[in-house]
């Protein structure tokens, strides 16, 4: 009976250490789970060309830059925590509608989940005076009553007020307002009522010390005037040069009569109204929605519209029935492009939209949800398109929601993950340094000249310029129904290559949504201006083995019976 009592204490103290063991491994399971969504390991796509003839064979994409700033794109943690039975219907959903403010909010502090909350949450609501442009106030815009009805961006990390007001500015709009610290909504007009000072009392991402709105509300600024004829746009396009009948044009929303109308004070009247079409004819501007007046088939008779401003019209002429106009698009998106949501009925095949990083992949992305009003997804989770409004990058790739799949990969494991694919190719030289851009200074950023005489960028030709081969000769093997794209044929004529990418991608294509697309094809996160080193960044070494990449990809692509590469990716 002696021995029982120290016995029982052991047993007694071997289970508790049993437990605190179970607890602590509990503990670091969870803090590893965390440290897994906030930091995504680096993953680049493995190529798996053994199998190539040899003069196919090229070297593997790179594992990894040690150079500080050159990390590859990182894949998404998502997928562990969206496979869960329903987890992955409900992820990344755009917002429906909420009567009720509160589920507003929670919807919202879902949207922002990822995003590290700002030490300072709220500001006071006295604003200082050394703000940009002149602020009106804090207004409603909730689901019934919309303060702001013009474009929409989202920077969910440095949205400041500065920030969207020059969005705004350059997109046509005379009013800014922010919500929730982190969303600019543009507008011509305040079409809400006013609400209470305190409702708009959240600090702005970048910012702190500024209102940035609130659930449901926008601390609303008056951007910064211009002069007349001087205001900057963004995605102004000439349509064309149409005849219309006079009983036609009478029935257009706005007419403007100036005698020294200019097309830029006519792209500014309709802009100001906000409508995405100007029609021209010196010295009447009409203004007036998308319609198919314009036919996209309509063929545009450009020199009628050259005769007419040779021959000076005075204010004195009188429309007759007959007359040719100039037709643009102003800046301003027409309210169906705005729309965009997840696949009503999943799909079991999900096409990849696969490129080389660099090749315009954001950009196809952009036109392809711009011209079907549906989501596309990504292989990998990238914040910041996901802060510009890419909100397919939260879903998971494989839950059948988005209408194509971003990627980098080029694997054969992970190409025979899809059943069809779009390969978009783009001059090597170009996406090399696009991409050399964007590892540097971000989506929208420039490497500086210091950056491009670094040995940072040998070392990124040296390993990147053979994935760029290695990628396409994959896709070309391993893929089983392709699409080739190039990205210089894309710019040169956009309507017919989108015509063949929603054909590809078995979707029924309105004439509304072309227009969409066309009207706004730039967006909002192209680079601006095509801003190059100050010297050529490739050596002569460079040229000659890129030039032998871009022959093995011609002759690999007129094997499979595409069309070789675009003949100004080098003199032939």
């Amino acid at each position: 009976m002696g021995m029982v009592a120290p016995l029982y204490k052991l047993h007694c103290l071997l289970k508790r250490a049993q437990m605190l063991l179970l607890c602590l491994g509990i503990a670091y399971l969870m803090a590893g789970s965390i440290l897994l969504l906030q930091r995504s390991s680096i993953r680049v796509a493995q190529s798996n060309l053994a199998s190539l003839p040899p003069t196919m064979s090229l070297a593997a994409p790179p594992t990894a830059l040690r150079t500080a700033g050159l990390g590859v794109r990182a894949r998404s943690r998502w997928a562990a925590v969206q496979s869960s039975p329903g987890g992955g219907a409900k992820a990344g959903r755009h917002w429906p509608a909420s009567r009720s403010l509160g589920v507003q909010h929670l919807h919202r502090r879902w949207f922002h989940s990822l995003v590290p909350e700002s030490p300072e949450q709220k500001v006071s609501v006295h604003r200082s005076s050394t703000q940009k442009g002149t602020y009106i106030g804090c207004f409603l815009h909730n689901s019934s009553d919309r303060a702001l009805g013009g474009t929409v961006l989202y920077d969910l990390r440095k949205m400041t007020s500065s920030l969207c007001q020059d969005t705004c500015s350059e997109s046509g709009y005379q009013f800014a307002g922010l919500e929730y610290g982190a969303e600019c909504h543009c507008g011509n007009r305040i079409s809400s009522p006013q609400a209470p000072e305190e409702d708009c009392s959240l600090v702005c991402r970048g910012e702190r010390g500024s209102p940035c709105g609130g659930v449901g509300r926008l601390s609303i600024y008056k951007v910064e005037e211009q002069l007349p004829g001087h205001r900057k746009f963004r995605n102004i396009h000439y349509r064309g040069c149409f005849e219309l009948l006079k009983s036609t044009v009478g029935s257009f929303p706005v007419y403007s009569f100036q005698p020294n109308l200019t097309t830029q004070s006519c792209i500014e009247t309709c802009t100001d109204k906000e409508l995405p079409l100007a029609v021209f004819k010196k010295p009447r501007c009409f203004c007036t929605w998308t319609s198919s007046l314009f036919s996209l088939n309509q063929q545009p008779d450009n020199q009628q519209c050259v005769g007419n401003s040779a021959r000076n019209d005075t204010s004195t002429s009188t429309p007759t029935e007959h007359d040719h106009y100039q037709v643009y698009h102003t800046p301003v998106l027409d309210s169906r492009c705005k729309e965009r949501m997840f696949l009503p009925h999943r799909s079991s095949s999900p096409v990849a939209l696969s490129s080389f990083p660099g090749a315009g992949n954001t950009w196809v992305r952009h036109l392809i949800e711009l011209v079907t009003g549906y989501y596309t997804g990504s292989f990998y989770f990238d914040g910041t398109l996901y802060n510009r409004g890419f909100k397919g990058e939260k879903d998971y790739w494989k839950s059948g929601r988005s209408i194509c799949v971003k990627t980098h990969e080029s694997g054969q494991k992970e190409i025979e993950m899809f059943d069809s694919a779009i390969l978009l190719i783009r001059n090597p030289y170009r996406s090399l340094m696009a991409e050399f851009n964007r590892k540097c200074a971000g989506h929208l950023g420039h490497a500086t000249d210091a950056q491009w005489k670094s040995k940072e960028w040998p070392e990124f030709v040296s390993s990147y310029a053979p994935w760029w081969a290695s990628h396409a000769l994959s896709w070309l093997k391993f893929g089983r129904r392709l699409l080739v794209v190039h990205y210089e044929e894309l710019q040169k004529a956009l309507l017919p290559q989108l015509r063949l990418i929603t054909a590809f991608l078995n979707f029924t294509l309105t004439e509304e949504r072309l227009l969409c697309a066309q009207s706004n094809q730039d967006g909002h996160f192209k680079r601006s201006g095509v801003q190059q080193p100050s010297f050529d960044p490739f050596t002569p070494d460079m040229r000659q083995m890129i030039d032998s990449f871009i022959h093995t990809v011609d002759q690999a692509l007129k094997s499979r019976n595409f069309s070789g590469l675009p003949e100004e990716y080098l003199p032939r």
